[in-house]
């Protein structure tokens, strides 16, 4: 790709071919610590512990955590437990046996943005809360097998939705990926729900996340009186996987895949 960056008409930045470097290095770096962090992840341990493991590897790579500081956040990580949708805030209540939690990381390595997350298991894990794991680890990379220039964001939504629906589970629709680059959050709204052919069209050199939200029961939500703490309204339980990637001249280039093979959780 030879154009200098550009603004679609929808406001998504195109960035050029040798900015996928450095959010391969953000992206990397941002996986890396998730790799690093599931032995910390077991029944008696605190969020607030597993965030401290988070920010010093943060700091120990020379990186910036995006968000400390962020809308007055103050942790490396959002850690949501069981029926915690999204932006979980890391504090010293204890992992019990068959908790499931996902871990949000995003870093800043040269200005660049690695933005993941995952779902870790801390004991034993239940049966229903394998199988809403798998179908939300699913949902994701079917969203990502669709992305191509030519492809919508439509399509991306439609390809999450059907699959959690035909396994009769609810994708949420109070949040959604989002663009990012040398920025955290950008156009466009990438939905995890949708119609297809139907929104902006996706073309080379676009950059940004997809994070299918997955509950067991109804997909609403609510926020806490924290103003962060998303869950769900029928205490159900809730999953999501994230990656970061970019659109290239014939397919999806993947920015936070695990080095060490282990995006999705392996059991005991």
């Amino acid at each position: 790709m030879d154009q200098k960056r550009q603004i679609t008409r929808d406001g998504i930045r195109i960035y050029e071919e040798a900015d996928f470097a450095g959010m391969h290095e953000a992206g990397a770096l941002a996986a890396r610590i998730l790799d690093e962090i599931a032995e910390h992840v077991f029944p008696g341990q605190t969020t607030a512990e597993i965030d401290r493991l988070i920010e010093a590897k943060v700091a120990a790579a020379g990186a910036t955590s995006a968000t400390i500081g962020y809308k007055g956040y103050e942790h490396a990580s959002c850690i949501s437990i069981n029926h915690v949708v999204c932006h979980g805030i890391p504090g010293d209540k204890r992992l019990k046996d068959g908790d499931i939690l996902n871990i949000d990381v995003t870093v800043i390595v040269d200005g660049w943005f690695g933005d993941t997350s995952r779902m870790f298991v801390a004991g034993k894990l239940s049966r229903k809360a394998e199988r809403l794991i798998q179908v939300t680890h699913d949902a994701l990379m079917k969203g990502i097998e669709v992305v191509r220039p030519g492809a919508t964001f439509g399509d991306i939504g439609h390809a999450i939705q059907s699959y959690v629906e035909a396994n009769r589970m609810s994708v949420v629709r109070d949040f959604c990926g989002h663009g990012l680059g040398r920025v955290f959050h950008a156009p466009p709204n990438v939905l995890h729900y949708g119609r297809e052919k139907t929104g902006p069209v996706l073309e080379e050199g676009m950059f940004f996340t997809i994070e299918p939200m997955v509950n067991l029961g109804r997909p609403e939500t609510k926020v806490l009186a924290d103003d962060w703490t998303a869950v769900t309204r029928d205490k159900s339980l809730s999953a999501q996987f994230e990656h970061s990637v970019g659109v290239t001249r014939d397919g999806v280039d993947i920015f936070t895949l695990s080095p060490a093979g282990t995006f999705h959780p392996t059991y005991a």
